[in-house]
């Protein structure tokens, strides 16, 4: 088995970022692109629509990672990010730049897709469960620094967080020069029919738990932008740090992740998380108070913390490599899903506290139910 170098690890995290930036980077100069472009459409969707793109192709992109490998996979996905990214910028026809935000979001797939299996390929066991740990550290990181970026260069000029699509060039080069070749692996058919049979079901479990733990994490995202200053009287860099507070306890919690699983097991330390993000829209649903809002940033990035690197991990165990491509497509498919609805959630009700004990409810439904399916899982996997 080859082995990756620290520079290697540091690449698969450095492009593992991108999947987050592919949003926010543009986030915080929303409101200049729309001073300086005739929108035929809601802003946010400049946001939104890779999400969509993600969910459209991620079946495809499932299928051609098996045909093309990790690597060449990578490669074809950071090039069109890149050019796409960065194109957006310079297009003033509603149609051609909703469809350049959605093929975005596909090329953001490719990567998500062959990242996480490139790192299936290298690691295994409780080396893989902490890369994939990491990995979701730097995704939280990647939003907090590619948002900071990203208003910075706003304030410049409307156009210029588009050139940090840019990076994934940067990547591309880093990926020829430390990523080695994957060995490829033989698995006899009677094997994978067998895996892929007793794996079913967990795969259908762990996409709905992964949609609705990133919903819920989204719905913070979401709305706390326009309650925060409407009840708080926060402005627009106040909100920025409670968000990247978020991010912050986020990182730090999938930090402590593999342990919390060696101590109770994936699917109560999955419930877990659900618990937590019950907690931060309890909090919020019940109180106006400052104080407390740091309690809900605690709770709410705990709750990403214990949910999303633990389910991506737990969808890469429950594959084999005939179904590794389909069951990533689907993890990725539930991810950026789970951002999608989020957006529709101010739809419920214009009481933001209202939102948020819905949001809490259903938290607590979820979790209870994800227990007990979890539970049910092990015990038939022991037999």
């Amino acid at each position: 088995m080859k082995h990756i170098s620290k520079f290697g690890i540091f690449t698969l995290l450095l492009v593992s970022s991108l999947t987050i930036m592919v949003g926010t980077v543009i986030a915080p100069s929303l409101s200049s692109i729309v001073a300086h472009n005739d929108l035929g459409f809601s802003p946010s969707w400049l946001i939104t629509l890779p999400s969509l793109g993600v969910v459209l192709f991620a079946p495809l992109i499932g299928r051609l990672l098996h045909k093309l490998g990790t690597l060449k996979l990578l490669s074809l996905g950071l090039v069109p990010y890149a050019v796409l990214g960065v194109v957006g910028a310079f297009i003033s026809n509603d149609v051609f730049l909703i469809l350049d935000r959605i093929l975005l979001g596909a090329a953001t797939v490719a990567i998500q897709v062959s990242v996480t299996a490139y790192i299936a390929e290298f690691f295994v066991g409780e080396d893989r469960m902490k890369m994939i740990a990491y990995q979701g550290m730097s995704i939280e990181l990647g939003g907090v620094v590619f948002l900071a970026i990203g208003g910075i260069l706003g304030e410049l000029h409307w156009q210029f967080p588009f050139y940090i699509y840019l990076v994934a060039l940067l990547c591309l080069l880093l990926v020829a020069k430390t990523l080695p070749k994957p060995e490829k692996k033989e698995t006899t058919e009677a094997q994978a029919t067998s895996e892929n049979d007793k794996s079913k079901t967990k795969v259908r479990l762990i996409f709905i738990a992964s949609l609705f733990a990133m919903m819920l994490f989204f719905v913070g995202f979401v709305t706390l932008p326009i309650y925060l200053p409407e009840t708080f009287g926060f402005s627009e860099s106040q909100t920025g740090y409670l968000m990247a507070f978020i991010s912050l306890i986020a990182i730090i919690t999938a930090s402590q992740m593999p342990k919390m699983v060696k101590l109770l097991g994936d699917g109560k330390t999955v419930a877990l998380g659900f618990l937590f993000f019950m907690l931060g829209y309890l909090v919020l649903a019940i109180t106006a108070s400052l104080p407390f809002l740091v309690l809900t940033a605690i709770f709410i990035g705990i709750g990403f913390g214990f949910t999303i690197p633990l389910l991506n991990h737990m969808m890469l165990e429950a594959s084999t490599p005939q179904n590794q491509g389909k069951n990533l497509g689907l993890f990725s498919m539930a991810v950026f899903g789970g951002q999608f609805l989020s957006t529709f959630i101010e739809f419920i009700s214009k009481n933001h506290m209202a939102i948020y004990a819905i949001a809490s409810g259903l938290a607590l439904v979820i979790g209870a139910v994800l227990y007990v399916r979890f539970q049910k899982l092990t015990k038939n996997e022991l037999d």
